[in-house]
């Protein structure tokens, strides 16, 4: 039996032209492995992003802002990573830690649930 990896993108079923739903971003040390498709928020002290979690009201990781291009380890490092953060229609189901407040963030940039 073969396990196949998850493919970058692998939640988009559309994006705009070029790079407009997409920007480079930079991923926290300490936020370990995060998966093709994860929410993301952004850490208002340092402007890096992170695991979107509704419950953090002291970091700025409590508004989803963005959705995970690819997997990024960041485990002992900060790491590069893209960001998918307008203008896309995605697979709900394939994404990690979304929930109804984060999706209430993001449908104002345009990101379009399926």
């Amino acid at each position: 039996m073969l396990i196949e990896k998850s493919r970058a993108g692998q939640f988009l079923l559309a994006e705009a032209n070029g790079t407009l739903s997409r920007e480079r971003i930079v991923i926290a040390e300490g936020q370990g492995v995060l998966p093709v498709g994860q929410v993301l928020g952004k850490i208002t002290a340092s402007g890096k992003f992170g695991k979107y979690s509704n419950a953090d009201t002291e970091t700025g990781l409590g508004s989803a802002v963005a959705i995970l291009y690819d997997e990024v380890d960041a485990t002992d490092a900060d790491a590069p990573g893209v960001g998918v953060f307008r203008h896309a229609e995605v697979k709900e189901a394939e994404l990690t830690g979304l929930d109804a407040a984060g999706k209430a963030d993001l449908v104002p940039v345009d990101i379009i649930f399926r």
